[in-house]
């Protein structure tokens, strides 16, 4: 047997350079293929047809091992959301039977290299009777109903179309989905033609013939149907986008499922009179568009509510008198509602859990009116979340890692991105169970050594806007590392990609060829209408856990957004928004990534959320056929000894 293994790897490796950018099922296929052309001998060199049997059983047998091991990686259980196609039913009726076929196949394969139990070869004529010709389950027919349903009727067409629909129930792009589609249809015609192929060897060993017509058009069929389903698939996948983002969870948990920059930006009333130094009131709301507080005259309704100690902003008047129902002491929100005499609401009116408070403005002498103005605190105080990590997050590329997920974490009241890794290997294939969580840098804003503007950026009214883009790699580039950056007063995001070796699964030297990259256009861009920044103003931002209907994206690459206050009608300007969806964006199985990307997902009259998303490898262009040719060969039994 070595000698003959050793003549099959031969074979296989023979194209081994050409095959390299073969996705793996494509080259196991090929490889298949060439079993037919392998010269076949007895040990002895004798007219030895059993021999002969006992070697074709052990070239396919070991064969099959490759078939098992790539199996386990194409498991059907990533396409669920494909169980109400009716055309994925079809084709999964004549995979059951091909596969059932198969494993009894398998199981006698086995039996007799691993037992030498003797070759019956009426049972193997019989078989071979039934692969080309059974009318129920004839492998050549369950292939060529397979080929009907993905090219007459369009199934990557209808998969991709359903993958889109059902977006939220797969942790899978479109287009990886379509991939894995595509490898577990491909994985079934191999077994197939696996059968087909070993039939026919049989055949020709125990009919001294070389069947040569009717292999030759079994291989014709066979280029065809593979032929027309790659051009299927790699159309459908062209379109089918690599994009994989969350859907809103069921249920909303704060710190699970979002989390929100607590006392960042928020409404706040003060008098004028506490907003200048010589306590006066000789001017109106509106001239308070930038201040801070002075003081507490009187220690009126100040001394009743938590001091703004940070930039009062954008002050406005709206009625002379109020009622205001304050929030507990505990909670990050100042007030619950404010009600005016005038009979307008700012927030959620209800019943208040502690006693109202009734502010009224007052004159100063007959010239000067001292009014109470609803404005914005951002307030620099130790409970605010307005921090974002700035330091750079990494796969280890030393042990071959690549990022296969990520997910927005706070720590420390830092906004941190956290990565899951996992090992890549051949083809582009992500090690099973080596994907896992990369802690995060827990430090404090406090720590010794730390800095603003190094370690983290500090969020603020004049520095609160953050880049919404979407980051792909070049081909043969691979994603393994995200980080902030600032540009200007905006926070940026950035990826790292790296080169990397296909067929080997192996980075190209990853502490030199990685680079960062990112999208550097402002609002400005020299001048460049086409490369300038566009702000996604969110109208009327309310609370997004207390919308019902599902969020969606709605941003779009090169645009950016400014954190702030939520609506004054609808909240009160009490909350930050956007929030920040913390969701895990990882995809299953474990797949690699081309890029990232920063969205805005929300609908209308909600703040929605700030999110990340993954962009998966592209792996259209790595589905590939190449059928070998048959040569003209002797007939198995007159090939002499070596």
């Amino acid at each position: 047997m070595g000698k003959l293994w050793t003549l099959l790897l031969i074979f296989c490796s023979s194209s081994w350079a050409i095959k390299d950018n073969f996705s793996a099922v494509d080259k196991l296929r090929y490889d298949l293929l060439l079993l037919q052309n392998l010269p076949i001998q007895s040990r002895s060199g004798r007219d030895d047809k059993n021999d002969v049997y006992f070697k074709v059983f052990e070239i396919y047998d070991k064969f099959s091992e490759k078939i098992t091991n790539e199996h386990l990686n194409t498991g059907k259980r990533h396409l669920n959301s494909l169980n109400s196609l009716r055309l994925w039913a079809l084709v999964q009726k004549d995979m059951n039977i091909i596969e059932g076929m198969y494993s009894n196949y398998l199981q006698k394969l086995h039996t007799v290299t691993q037992t030498f139990e003797p070759i019956n070869i009426e049972y193997w004529n019989n078989f071979a009777d039934v692969v080309f010709t059974h009318p129920n389950v004839s492998i050549s027919a369950a292939l060529e109903r397979i080929s009907d349903v993905i090219i007459q009727q369009n199934l990557f067409i209808d998969a991709y179309k359903e993958a889109i629909a059902q977006i939220c129930d797969e942790q899978q792009s479109p287009q990886q989905l379509l991939y894995n589609l595509y490898n577990i249809i491909a994985m079934t015609e191999i077994r197939g033609f696996m059968m087909m192929q070993f039939s026919y060897t049989i055949l020709r060993v125990h009919k001294n013939g070389t069947f040569h017509d009717e292999r030759l058009k079994t291989l014709d069929d066979y280029k065809i149907r593979v032929s027309e389903t790659l051009r299927a698939v790699r159309t459908a996948m062209a379109f089918a986008p690599r994009d994989l983002w969350r859907c809103d969870p069921d249920k909303h948990v704060e710190d699970v499922t979002y989390t929100e920059l607590k006392q960042l930006f928020q409404g706040y009333i003060v008098n004028e009179v506490d907003l200048n130094p010589s306590s006066s009131c000789r001017e109106n709301c509106a001239y308070y568009s930038y201040s801070n507080v002075q003081g507490c005259f009187g220690d009126m309704f100040c001394a009743k509510q938590r001091k703004c100690n940070g930039k009062v902003l954008n002050c406005q008047y709206f009625d002379s008198d109020m009622w205001i129902c304050p929030s507990d002491i505990n909670s990050n929100r100042r007030y619950e509602y404010v009600e005016y005499e005038n009979g307008r609401v700012f927030g959620k009116k209800g019943s208040c859990k502690k006693p109202i408070t009734k502010v009224d403005s007052w004159w100063r002498w007959i010239f000067w009116h001292c009014s109470y103005c609803m404005c914005y605190c951002d307030d620099h105080n130790s409970s605010s979340d307005r921090y974002f990590n700035l330091r750079d997050v990494t796969s280890d590329v030393a042990n071959n890692k690549v990022i296969t997920g990520f997910k927005f974490i706070k720590v420390n009241q830092i906004i941190h991105v956290q990565i899951q890794e996992g090992r890549l290997t051949e083809r582009g294939r992500i090690e099973e169970n080596s994907a896992s969580w990369k802690p995060v840098d827990n430090y404090t804003i406090r720590d010794r050594g730390v800095n603003n503007g190094e370690d983290y950026h500090t969020l603020s009214w004049e520095k609160r806007a953050i880049d919404l883009d979407d980051l792909t790699a070049p081909d043969e580039h691979i994603l393994t590392g995200v980080r902030f950056r600032m540009v200007g007063s905006h926070l940026n995001f950035e990826v790292r990609i790296t080169p990397f070796n296909y067929s080997s699964g192996l980075l190209i030297r990853p502490f030199e060829k990685s680079q960062w990259t990112g999208n550097f256009n402002t609002e400005v861009s020299n001048g460049n209408s086409e490369q300038k920044r566009r702000e996604l103003v969110i109208s009327n931002p309310d609370v997004p856990i207390r919308i019902r209907q599902p969020s969606s994206p709605d941003s779009l690459s090169n645009q950016f957004l400014n954190f702030g206050p939520t609506d004054l009608d609808k909240d009160a300007a009490q909350s930050t928004i956007p929030f920040l969806d913390t969701q895990p964006v990882i995809t299953n199985p474990p797949f690699p990534l081309a890029g990232a990307g920063i969205y805005h997902k929300g609908r209308s009259g909600s703040g929605g959320y700030i999110a990340l998303k993954a962009i998966t490898y592209d792996f259209k262009d790595h589905l590939r056929a190449d059928v070998p040719s048959i040569p003209a060969i002797l007939e198995l039994n007159q090939i002499p000894a070596q």
